[in-house]
């Protein structure tokens, strides 16, 4: 029985694949960061051909890879609730770790970083145009919630935060604190944002200077037209 010849070994190709697919990550990300900013700076009606020019990639990359509008403001929410997310999770970190950054500092130090997130500009974006049952989100803001609600809880049993707050207590200042005023420029906003929110941390101090009027907002205020 004659034996077929055994065929050479076909030379290996190089594949460019992988380099495409990199490519094509970094303009999704260019376009999701370019879309946040456009988002803060000229509401969520801002033309897309203005995302694509920001990002510096053509209108057929953008619609590429977000089909409309509302794909494109859901992955704008993903980016900065994880964003947030792992900002709280740092916090935690350095709050556990044993070292010079008390529980309060770590708190601290997670509101500042937050706030250059720019929620409170985002804020009408989401609360409209995003589905609040989309199981994604709502996974990513329940875990933020825990990172939060821990960080509190950690300034509280050291003495450090004042007892009669909460977790909605911080957000809803975050909020407001990045939430442009009618007629005032998001730039001289900027300008203030962390001494304002300095002088409110200072107040979550304990002991506390005051009596509170009112009730703790919480989590569940925060989100409860989300």
């Amino acid at each position: 029985m004659t034996t077929a010849a055994a065929q050479p070994a076909r030379p290996v190709e190089t594949v460019r694949a992988p380099k495409l697919r990199a490519d094509a990550t970094r303009n999704r990300e260019r376009i999701v960061l370019a879309a946040r900013d456009a988002f803060v700076e000229l509401g969520p009606d801002v033309p897309l051909d203005e995302v694509a020019k920001r990002a510096g990639v053509g209108n057929a990359t953008l619609y590429r890879n977000f089909p409309d509008r509302a794909a494109l403001i859901r992955e704008v929410a993903l980016l900065v609730k994880n964003r947030i997310l792992a900002l709280a999770e740092t916090a935690t970190a350095d709050a556990d770790a044993p070292g010079d950054v008390g529980p309060f500092d770590a708190l601290q130090r997670f509101a500042h970083a937050a706030v250059e997130e720019k929620v409170g500009a985002l804020c009408p974006l989401f609360t409209d145009r995003i589905d609040p049952f989309d199981s994604e989100l709502v996974e990513i803001r329940e875990r933020v919630t825990a990172a939060v609600g821990g960080l509190l809880e950690r300034a509280r049993a050291a003495g450090e935060l004042r007892p009669d707050v909460d977790h909605g207590d911080l957000f809803i200042a975050i909020s407001q604190l990045t939430r442009p005023l009618p007629g005032t420029s998001c730039r001289l906003l900027d300008d203030f944002v962390h001494r304002h929110l300095q002088l409110f941390l200072d107040g979550l101090r304990a002991p506390a200077r005051s009596v509170l009027p009112g009730r703790a907002a919480t989590f569940e205020d925060f989100h409860a037209h989300h």
